[in-house]
């Protein structure tokens, strides 16, 4: 019970003599802190509060607009006419006082203010125009409009230095489209898929719906879409991530890796001390809101922030018919496993966030802790890894009072969670393919019951020192995430460093608490509920095909050198690939984001199309190389433009979903809603891009980049294919499946890829140089295969 006397301010003994009182000054010191902090973050998030309000001005611009005034009316002139002599006849102090100058000056003040107000209110909806206008995004480069010219106007309406949430206000409002746009583009998009049989009867649903229940339904969507900011974006959230019952491990979590090639210090306890400490340190500009908004690369179009409101401090909570996310406002801790014991590792002490060495130093206390875990606390996180339902049962039952409940307390309250891991990990040098497979599954189900799945994110450190993270989907999309590791890695290398030694820099504070090791009391029945959970979860991580490509022939500096975009490339390849695996094309999911647009998340690019699907038979077939060229552009073309209908809020799927949300709503049937939604994508893909280039040295350090991340199988059948370009000349790929299947295999899918990007750039090459270039790549190609 040591902790908790520790965590205990004052205690009293009543005696005979009467009451004995003794004070803990170190406790009261740490909660004096505390209350200073809490109280330093609330001045901050007001002021932020203040200065986002009135963004694209500033709060110093109203005394300008005040001296503004005050110097006109100095020159006997009214710029108000007449205003501020109203205001001042109704100030309820006149005749009060003989001080007329003294009401002069407060009306002219006050006019002043109503003034400033509504230059910001004019500059706020100028602005909210300007960032609905998206036509730009379709016209060619180099052909501008003239409503495109204007629009650039957008510039000088964003402000200078805004904060994190300074655009929120100004976003607009994701658009409803029309129902009749939405079933043409879906009708369009899979006819590649049906024949003509299955074609006519899907269009004769498709009228039928669109002519009678649709239009009902659209009705009630637009009243949403007038009361809620984002008609999308809380039943996407609920709908399709918080009620879903099956495990969110592999089937929702996703992975990012580290370095690929390298690795900052081989000892575990540093890499976690300088990366723990990096996590704060973005949380403490999250706070501030220092962190730059995020925007369209290579514009000023601001992307919605909102989901960087959940990073820290959250868990999603298990419930038996839905899950709930829950939001602390703060956390000085994170939850800490290692070799089946849960700690508590405090990360400030008297007020300041610990140094990346003493965090070292506590987290090295850990690991050479020798107590063993407690009865049936080894495997307890393999609770979080199984179906909701049994968490949910089991959370209630075994974990709603007492030692259980507090100690469950400490890790979902925890800004994080972390894992240190006893295996090693990376690229090895004897077998690097294998390395990298193994790799990719450790991230993204480790053991299944050593990571807590439910955290909106948790850190894993591998014995050699090589890190990942796993992140919960629910709360906010990939990206989110892939931009707190950016800042970590990057704060981790080439900011914060390392000794000679490969322990962190600075001194150790050796009056550091000890870490504090949660206890429980794990019954025989939670144990047993225990190791069924850990049964289903073993067996779907064990049904996990994983394989991890670094294609590094060439890269989009060589894509780009065709006139093609790297990412409709990668897009065909899939589309050939999956063609030339299976002679057949499938249901093609590729997610694209709607930040654009206020608390926007993703939609769907529907990349399989008669274009892309035109240009891989011609292929094939064995058509002539001019025309494959011209199918393939006109394939290529054809997916930039859905990409663009996606980010501008005419997508399809988000808009069927949310028809079919109102439908059930309403106890309605709908055949077309019903075969739509269940319609399986058999290739999920997503491309994973580096947000914040300028934080890396590409040029003189290629090899400091992380290796992307990837995420589980969408359908029992298909593959989930996740790829990001690492600067100019490395492509990589994370390919997933599932062994239970046998028409599937990562690897061989993997070969495909290969051959298929190589396959492409010879037909795209401008010259023979570079088409000779491809061919010498072959005979490496053949001998990996």
């Amino acid at each position: 019970m040591a902790e908790a006397h520790q965590a205990v301010a004052f205690q009293f003994t009543v005696t005979p003599e009467g009451i004995d009182l003794r004070l803990s000054h170190q406790a009261l010191s740490e909660i004096y802190l505390s209350g200073v902090r809490s109280w330093k973050k609330r001045i901050i998030r007001i002021k932020n509060s203040v200065i986002t309000g009135v963004y694209p001005a500033s709060p110093s611009s109203w005394l300008f607009v005040v001296i503004a005034i005050l110097a006109t009316m100095y020159t006997r002139s009214d710029p108000s006419m007449g205003i501020i002599a109203k205001i001042q006849e109704h100030l309820p102090v006149r005749g009060c006082s003989p001080h007329v100058h003294t009401y002069g000056l407060v009306s002219a003040v006050l006019f002043s203010t109503m003034l400033w107000l509504l230059l910001i209110f004019t500059m706020r909806l100028c602005l909210k125009q300007l960032l609905s206008y998206h036509r730009w995004m379709f016209e060619q480069h180099g052909k501008m409009s003239t409503t495109t010219k204007i629009w650039a106007l957008v510039r000088i309406f964003s402000g200078r230095k805004p904060l994190l949430y300074s655009y929120q206000g100004s976003l607009p409002n994701l658009p409803v489209p029309a129902i009749k746009d939405t079933v043409k583009r879906y009708l369009e998009s899979v006819r590649p898929l049906m024949n003509d049989g299955e074609y006519e009867r899907m269009t004769k649903l498709a009228t039928e719906f669109e002519s009678s229940l649709g239009n009902r339904l659209q009705w009630y969507l637009k009243l949403k879409a007038l009361w809620a900011s984002n008609y999308v974006s809380d039943w996407w959230e609920e709908y399709v991530y918080l009620r879903g019952r099956s495990p969110i491990m592999v089937n929702s979590n996703y992975y990012g890796m580290d370095f690929l090639y390298v690795t900052p210090t081989p000892i575990q306890a540093a890499r976690a001390g300088n990366s723990i400490h990096a996590f704060f340190l973005y949380r403490r500009k999250l706070n501030k809101e220092e962190i730059k908004p995020s925007r369209i690369p290579g514009t000023v179009i601001p992307l919605c922030a909102a989901q960087c409101e959940r990073i820290f401090n959250t868990t999603r909570i298990p419930g038996e018919e839905t899950d709930t996310v829950q939001h602390w406002k703060d956390s000085d801790y994170v939850a800490v496993y290692h070799k089946g014991r849960y700690f508590r590792l405090k990360v400030y002490q008297a007020g300041r966030l610990l140094s990346p060495r003493e965090i070292e130093f506590q987290i090295q206390r850990i690991l050479d802790d020798p107590a063993p875990p407690s009865k049936g606390e080894a495997k307890l996180g393999a609770l979080t890894a199984a179906d909701r339902v049994s968490w949910a049962e089991a959370r209630v039952k075994y974990f709603s009072s007492g030692i259980n409940k507090r100690s469950l307390d400490v890790i979902e309250r925890a800004a994080f969670f972390v894992t240190l891991d006893d295996e090693e990990q990376g690229t090895m040098r004897d077998d690097q393919p294998a390395s990298l497979d193994n790799y990719a599954k450790s991230l993204l189900h480790g053991k299944c019951y050593d990571r807590w799945f439910d955290k909106s994110f948790s850190v894993i450190y591998y014995k050699n020192g090589k890190s990942g993270i796993n992140g919960e989907h629910s709360w906010a999309d990939a990206p989110v995430v892939a931009h707190v590791w950016e800042y970590v890695l990057a704060t981790d290398s080439f900011q914060l460093g390392y000794n000679e030694e490969g322990h962190c820099k600075g001194e150790v504070d050796a009056s550091l608490p000890q870490p504090q090791k949660l206890n429980w009391e794990i019954s025989p029945e939670c144990e047993e509920q225990i190791s069924r959970s850990l049964a289903v979860a073993q067996a779907l991580a064990d049904d996990v095909d994983f394989h991890v490509l670094s294609f590094r022939d060439f890269g989009k500096g060589q894509i780009k050198k065709c006139k093609v975009s790297p990412d409709a490339f990668i897009q065909m390849t899939l589309q050939l690939a999956y063609y030339r695996e299976r002679g057949t094309f499938c249901l093609t999911y590729e997610a694209s984001m709607t930040r654009l647009f206020r608390e926007g998340r993703t939609e769907t690019v529907r990349s399989c199309t008669n274009e892309s699907s035109a240009f891989v038979r011609a292929l094939e077939n064995g058509e002539p190389a001019d025309v494959c060229r011209r199918l393939f552009r006109g394939a290529s073309e054809k997916h930039q433009q859905l990409y663009r209908m996606a980010m501008t809020g005419a997508g399809i799927d988000r808009h069927l979903f949310c028809l079919y949300v109102v439908s059930k709503y309403l106890g309605l049937e709908s055949p077309f809603l019903k075969e739509v939604l269940a319609e399986p994508w058999r290739l999920s893909t997503s491309q994973t891009s580096i947000q914040q280039v300028e934080l890396f040295d590409l040029a003189n350090h290629p090899e400091y980049i992380s290796c992307g991340g990837g995420f589980g199988p969408v359908a029992d059948d298909g593959y989930g294919v996740s790829y990001n370009f690492i600067g100019e000349n490395v492509i990589n790929f994370h390919i997933s499946c599932k062994h239970s299947c046998p028409s599937t295999d990562a690897h061989k899918f993997g070969d495909q890829i290969r051959k298929a990007v190589n396959d492409l750039l010879q037909l795209l090459s401008p010259n023979q140089k570079e088409s000779n270039k491809t061919e010498e790549s072959q005979p490496k190609v053949k001998k990996e295969q």
